[in-house]
Parts: structure tokens; C-alpha cells; sequence
């Protein structure tokens, strides 16, 4: 996206834990990868120092960057790496305890929506967008699977990394509740009041069929009208969300079991929201390469169609071990690999500077760093990872932060100088190559 706003500054301090553990990812990075950790402590630093607005009711905002707005999927992201520090620091628990809160009190206004207004200001992406709801706290309604699935993977999280339940309230549970509707209503789209249209000549920023988006059949998948990036799907059941949806439906499984909430019937829908998902990817989302091997779509509709590709926004096919669906050496998932870092997927490029996965999202021939961080952090080579680390560094085009997207022939050019989400995926990259990874 091409930001609206200039970029704003905030006066968040850094707390003395995340400077010491800076200073811990330097000790391990050494003389040999002292790039690495400039280029962390820059990222990491930034997060806190530039996006995060704490307000007065313990609830925590967070801007994704260059974009005056919150993301339920990017605010995740922007803290979900402090996670390894929050065991040992009350302040920064706290701060992603607000969060939480704060997801799922925007999930109470609309759970359609992909990105809300620190106030009820009206702002908006675009003020002509029509839909089957409004509100001033909306800056954009574009509905992604994946926006529902990251609060309730940080809620998790936080409790398991941290053990404090208290971010596990009314308003969670509500919201909660809104999420199960919303997946069961979603597993019938015919049925759902959803729609958006936006007045555009970009086909990516709008829904075909008056808002409804093209026709799809049941297949136990829940139905997402846009990817991650924003852009809208070509066929409905976008399979990484789907993925990933299946994952955190476990997760309230566990939240609401006898051990925690005990709440049978919220469990019970969970459950049965995730083995539908579940048959429904194994059943409809699995196709052939050219060279005929079995591999997943991204997108499939339940009428016969698949799209094999992969965007660099995760949920992406190339992150389904790192959100938990399938293990790394799964022989589906590892030909699925093998065909989306090859030219058989259209947004593959190679280039002078680099090789990755990139997007529709951005111009032709431009490779993200949040795709190569999911492509190290997926693989069981440390020389693949180093490697990785080495050219994300190299082609920072000097800022000492990730961005969106970088030409594979020239890194001077890029989209998106201010990413929060990129950088703090390129943080958990460094600590995943020193073995430090938050426990999901």
C-alpha cells in the first residue's frame, strides 16, 4: 500500500528488559554477524519506541507503521516476539495483556472488519466503501480469516508464555463467541450478510458478484472474501487461513477446557469448526504440480478449481509448519515447498540481490522479507537461515529495517520504509536461528 499519512512518532521507552536482551542477541550474534544485530536492535527497538500507544484504561494501540491505523493480524505480530521476554517483565505483559484487550473489544464493534481507528474518528481507506455495516472506529472492512485467528493466537500465547489468565475476560469470551459465528456463518457464505464494494479499476481491491465475491460450494472450509496482503481472493477458500483457523480453534479448545474457562459448548463449536476445516483442506484444497506430485492449492471454491501460488503475508502455504497445521517434513507440505520457491509459483522471482516468494500486492519482481523470514524460520538448514539473514541484511538499502517489498535486481528500491509487521518477523528469524522461540 502507498501510506495516506506521514509517518508518526510516539515516546514509548524502551524498558531495561528488552535492552538487555538486546544485548543478548548482540553477545550471540558476535563479531561474525555483527550486521544481524544492528539490524535487530534497530527493528526491535522500533516497535515500541514508534507504534505502541498505551491508554489510560490499560488497553494498548498499535499503528502497523506508515498507515495511521490497527491491524488485528499486524499487532500480533508487532508483539508477539516480546513474548520471550514477557515471562521475566510484568510492564511488557501488561502491554500485550492491553493488546488482547484491545483486539477483541474492535472484534465486539465488527469481527468483518481488518483494521480499526485508535478513536471513533470516521478515518477511513477509502470513505466510499459500501458494506452491510459501519462505524467511525472502521478504517477499513475488507473480511480476512486471518484477522480473527492472530488475537486469539496472542491470548494463547500470552498464557502459555506467561501463565496470567486475566486478559481472559467478558469482552474475550464475547468475542470469542462473535469469531464461532462468524466461521460457522462463513462455512455457508450463501447465507452470510457480508458484503464490500469498493469504486475501483483495481480488481484485487473489490468483491465480484455485488460484493459477494465469486461462487463457492460447502466444502467445511469458512469462506474469506481477502488474503493478508488485503487483496482480494480469486477463489474463496483461501487455504493458509483455513490452516490456520484449524490451529487456533485447538487453541480454544484449551482455553475454554476444565483446565481454564470450562465452557463445553464454546470447546464443543471450536472442535467441530476444526475437524470440518480440517476435512475440508484434506479433502478439496490438495492438487498436483506439473511434475504431478500431490501439493495444496492456495485457493480452491469446492467446484473443481485450485490456484497454486503463494503470497508472502502470513498466513502463506510456506508458513503452515510455523503456524502449527503440519510438521516441516510433512511430504505434502514438502512438495507444496518445492513448488512454490520455483517459477511454477507466478510470484517467484530471482533476481542480481535476491530470490523469494512476493506478492500481486506489490510491483513484478519484488521479493518481501516477511516471505524469506517464513521461508528460513521453516527450514531445518542453519545455512539456509544464515544465508537468508545475510540477504535480508544486505538489502536493507542502508535503513537497518525491513521492508515491504525490495526489486530483487536493485534494493534501493522498495515499497513501505516503516513495517512493523516485516521487521518484527525478521527479529523472530535471529532468535529462531539462536534457538529462543516463544512457546505456542
Amino acid at each position: 500500500m502507498t501510506s495516506p499519512t506521514p509517518k508518526v512518532a510516539h515516546d514509548a521507552a524502551i524498558p531495561r528488559s528488552v535492552a538487555d536482551f538486546m544485548h543478548r542477541i548482540t553477545d550471540l550474534c558476535g563479531a561474525e554477524h555483527a550486521d544481524w544485530a544492528e539490524n535487530f536492535n534497530a527493528c526491535f527497538a522500533n516497535t515500541l519506541a514508534t507504534t505502541v500507544r498505551r491508554h489510560d484504561d490499560g488497553t494498548t494501540f498499535l499503528v502497523t507503521g506508515d498507515i495511521p491505523a490497527m491491524w488485528l493480524r499486524d499487532s500480533t505480530a508487532q508483539m508477539r516476539p516480546y513474548l520471550a521476554i514477557a515471562p521475566q517483565d510484568e510492564e511488557l505483559s501488561d502491554l500485550i495483556a492491553g493488546l488482547v484487550r484491545q483486539q477483541f473489544r474492535f472484534i465486539g464493534i465488527d469481527p468483518y472488519a481488518n483494521a480499526f481507528n485508535e478513536t471513533p474518528s470516521g478515518a477511513s481507506w477509502d470513505k466510499d466503501d459500501r458494506s452491510d455495516f459501519s462505524s467511525p472506529w472502521l478504517w477499513e472492512r475488507k473480511y480476512e480469516v486471518d484477522s480473527l485467528c492472530y488475537p486469539i493466537q496472542l491470548a494463547w500465547m500470552l498464557y502459555a508464555n506467561t501463565g496470567r489468565r486475566d486478559h481472559f475476560d467478558d469482552v474475550f469470551v464475547a468475542g470469542v463467541k462473535r469469531i464461532l459465528d462468524v466461521f460457522e456463518t462463513e462455512q455457508h457464505h450463501e447465507d452470510s450478510p457480508y458484503f464490500f464494494m469498493r469504486d475501483t479499476d483495481l480488481a484485487t481491491e473489490t468483491l465480484d458478484n455485488d460484493g459477494r465475491g465469486t461462487p463457492v460450494a460447502y466444502t467445511g472450509m469458512t469462506w474469506s472474501g481477502f488474503r493478508p496482503s488485503d487483496d482480494a481472493c480469486t477463489y474463496h477458500y483461501l487455504v493458509p487461513s483455513n490452516m490456520f483457523a484449524s490451529v487456533v480453534m485447538g487453541y480454544v479448545e484449551r482455553i475454554f477446557s476444565p483446565d481454564l474457562l470450562d465452557d463445553p459448548s464454546i470447546a464443543s463449536r471450536a472442535a467441530r469448526l476444526r475437524e470440518g476445516i480440517i476435512a475440508g483442506i484434506e479433502t478439496h484444497a490438495k492438487t498436483t504440480n506439473r511434475d504431478g506430485e500431490t501439493i495444496y492449492a492456495f485457493e480452491t471454491d469446492g467446484l473443481g478449481h485450485h490456484l497454486i501460488m503463494d503470497d508472502s503475508n502470513v498466513p502463506s502455504l510456506m508458513a503452515a509448519p510455523y503456524l502449527g497445521y503440519c510438521a516441516a517434513d510433512d511430504p505434502v507440505y514438502l512438495a507444496t515447498r518445492r513448488t512454490l520457491l520455483s517459477d511454477e509459483n507466478p510470484y517467484y522471482y530471482e533476481g542480481r540481490c535476491l530470490k523469494g516468494i512476493g506478492s500481486p500486492h506489490t510491483p513484478p519482481r519484488y521479493v518481501w522479507p516477511i516471505a524469506l523470514s517464513i521461508e528460513a524460520m521453516t527450514s531445518d538448514d542453519r545455512q539456509t537461515k544464515a544465508r537468508i539473514l545475510d540477504a535480508l541484511v544486505a538489502t536493507d538499502a542502508g535503513t537497518h529495517l525491513m521492508h515491504e517489498g525490495i526489486d530483487v535486481d536493485d534494493p534501493t528500491h522498495y515499497t513501505r520504509e516503516w513495517f512493523s509487521w516485516s521487521n518484527m518477523m525478521f527479529c523472530e528469524l535471529v532468535m529462531d536461528y539462536f534457538d529462543i522461540r516463544v512457546r505456542r
